[in-house]
């Protein structure tokens, strides 16, 4: 079984080129790099797929950085939309499955499912509202009605939409807050306390800190079946990015003061969902849902 992955040197790219190759089932890993491989040029997608006939492709390239895509909307709308436009069209024409990775930011944002508190909002500061109405929340699954408030997530919309209109053989990966091989948020923290004492850390934005290694096993069991359509697929659990800052310190022992603070604190110029933590539905009725809770994934990150 012949696998392709665009987008290989992102954090996912490289955990799943390393997780493909040591299975046994898997005979020839091609990871691609953005840099030999622009999705959004059709004809290179084509050229790529037919020289390299691929059983599976896992798309992991996409045009992720959330603010510039506000002031990018073009190049957004080209990589994020037309890409998997054209990995779907050249996937089903030499028969090859397709997995596109997609993200938590399709949806609002907002608390949902909950008893709305009459006149809460003016009883108690705009964090502790935020963080009550969290509490009562329930997790977007997959067939909840997405609405994306920025253009990062309209144009990931967009993407589903294409690779569910040109490739039958379609496995769409919803997953948020990913950390892993690179940069990423967990990183972040720990570079800023070799040189802070002290941190403010948004405590109003809520989802699911997900490692690439279990995300990168789940979607290669996934894609050995032929159950497709969309799922989500996050480590179980949810909690806040202050949540996350605070266990990040005390699994490796730092004296670091954080503070929770709203996301007004951050004026950023794409708007950020308040909470879109996800619910692995379609996974945990197929037996497939084999993430750990995200507590524990991030403890074996950090070596503890």
């Amino acid at each position: 079984m012949k696998v392709l992955i665009t987008g290989g040197l992102g954090q996912l790219g490289l955990e799943l080129s390393k997780q493909l190759q040591a299975r046994a089932e898997i005979t020839d890993v091609y990871s691609i790099s953005r840099q030999k491989l622009d999705i959004s040029s059709e004809k290179s997608v084509q050229v790529v797929l037919i020289q390299y006939q691929p059983d599976i492709v896992i798309n992991c390239a996409a045009y992720t950085a959330v603010d510039l895509c506000e002031e990018h909307e073009d190049r957004a709308y080209q990589v994020n939309v037309l890409g998997p436009r054209y990995l779907a069209q050249a996937c089903n024409q030499i028969g090859a499955k397709l997995v596109h990775i997609s993200t938590d930011y399709v949806f609002d944002g907002h608390f949902n499912n909950i008893e709305v508190i009459e006149n809460e909002k003016y009883l108690s500061s705009p964090l502790e509202y935020r963080m009550n109405q969290a509490k009562r929340s329930i997790p977007w699954i997959e067939t909840d009605e997405v609405n994306p408030q920025n253009v990062y997530g309209k144009t990931k919309v967009e993407g589903e939409e294409m690779v569910r209109e040109y490739c039958p053989n379609h496995f769409i990966v919803r997953t948020a807050w990913l950390y892993g091989e690179g940069n990423n948020f967990v990183r972040t923290m720990l570079k800023l306390a070799e040189t802070n004492k002290e941190l403010n850390v948004v405590a109003d934005q809520f989802g699911n800190p997900t490692s690439t290694k279990e995300l990168a096993r789940v979607i290669i069991d996934l894609v050995q079946t032929e159950y497709y359509g969309t799922y989500h697929a996050t480590c179980e659990g949810v909690c806040s990015w202050y949540d996350l800052a605070c266990k990040i310190f005390k699994i490796k022992g730092l004296e670091v003061q954080v503070n929770p603070v709203t996301s007004e604190a951050f004026p950023r110029p794409a708007k950020r969902p308040y909470y879109s933590a996800l619910e692995n539905k379609n996974l945990k009725e197929l037996g497939l849902n084999t993430f750990k809770h995200w507590e524990e994934a991030l403890k074996e990150y950090l070596g503890n």
